[in-house]
């Protein structure tokens, strides 16, 4: 099988993002066709892979930056990678106050803090729902 694997990478290419093929249908990784149009996509265990991975990752940047956060329970950890996941680690360090808060288990007050934001102007249903999670610290 690698050497299936090293002569369809070597004929189709290995690419790491979206492109069009010289058809112009949407395709990804080893000719991998996902454009709608053709009947492309992602099965329902590739989609859970890549959520895994994406998972993993942003909760090793959360712990990395945020060390006091391995104290913090599933749910309002859950927040914290939710939002890495959303708008990327640095996004989530942008709020300064609001980390402070629940670093200091000021759950309430990190709620409000996170309402009065960009981000919750922005998207507020995903917005409201996190506050709710972060003082309750039940899921939403």
């Amino acid at each position: 099988m690698s050497s299936l694997r090293a002569q369809l990478s070597a004929l189709e290419g290995r690419v790491r993002h979206a492109y069009q093929d010289h058809l112009g249908y949407w395709t990804i990784g080893v000719g991998r066709l996902i454009d709608e149009r053709k009947g492309g996509g992602l099965r329902g265990n590739e989609i859970d892979f890549l959520l895994d991975n994406d998972i993993a990752e942003k909760t090793a940047q959360v712990l990395d930056r945020l060390p006091w956060a391995a104290r913090l329970d599933e749910v309002r950890m859950a927040v914290l990678v939710g939002m890495a996941f959303q708008m990327g680690i640095n996004g989530l360090m942008g709020f300064t106050r609001t980390l402070a808060a629940i670093r200091d288990g000021h759950y309430a007050h990190a709620a409000g803090r996170m309402l009065d934001s960009l981000w919750a102007k922005q998207t507020p249903g995903r917005a409201k729902k996190m506050a709710r999670q972060i003082e309750t610290g039940q899921w939403q």
